[in-house]
């Protein structure tokens, strides 16, 4: 069989299409994942630089703990012993990691505007809270912000573990499934090929972006 036959097998309209709809999943998985782990990250964030010991002491068992435990035992943990189904274990567990991630991020970014910026609103009477929304968060933004979606390419490169535990049809899910039809070496490495391209070309664009936004606002400041 040529090369070209091999191709026009692999790369029907269904497979393409087939493909596409993992990715759709995985895309999904992603983005609720990290939008959520950025409301939950800000918040432990938050708490682990506040002064109250209680609260600061949670965020920081919390971010550890999670940090240094493997996402795919959390993906076990949601699916098996909490019994949740694939797609919301798979936003759970996602969620549950990157948030510790995230959290750190946030604190990082927090910790870099400088101290008289609180003191600058303290002068002016500003609460902790006012000094934190009005002042701290909307610079901290600047310098997070290229991480956190730095930290997007992260997700959806590791949304290719669900498969393997909880059997979800994302991305590389439904190109599984698709390799069980062939068997030439030549179309195994087409449709990986294929899969690989499709994950570089999203990540790769993703990273990019994160980077002309992190010297456009460099350039910004000065």
């Amino acid at each position: 069989m040529s090369l070209a036959q091999e191709a026009a097998q692999v790369f029907t309209a269904t497979n393409i299409r087939f493909l596409f709809q993992g990715l759709g999943l995985t895309i999904f998985i992603a983005f609720i994942s990290i939008v959520l782990s950025t409301i939950f990250g800000t918040f432990l964030a938050v708490m682990r630089n506040g002064k109250n010991p209680f609260f600061k002491l949670i965020a920081s068992v919390y971010i550890e703990v999670v940090r240094n435990v493997p996402n795919l035992l959390w993906i076990f943990v949601i699916f098996l012993i909490f019994q949740v189904k694939s797609v919301p274990a798979g936003i759970i567990s996602f969620t549950v990691f990157t948030t510790a991630a995230l959290a750190e991020i946030i604190r990082g970014g927090l910790n870099g505007v400088p101290e008289g910026q609180t003191e600058a609103g303290k002068s002016q009477g500003f609460t902790d809270r006012q000094i934190l929304t009005s002042i701290v968060l909307p610079q901290a933004i600047r310098k997070m912000l290229p991480a956190i979606i730095s930290q997007f390419v992260t997700v959806i490169k590791d949304t290719s573990f669900l498969y393997s535990v909880i059997a979800l049809q994302e991305l590389f899910g439904n190109s599984q499934i698709l390799m069980g039809q062939y068997f030439q070496a030549g179309q195994v490495f087409m449709l990986y090929g294929f899969v690989a391209a499709i994950y570089f070309v999203i990540n790769f664009v993703i990273s990019q972006f994160a980077r002309r936004l992190q010297k456009s606002w460099a350039n910004s400041l000065e």
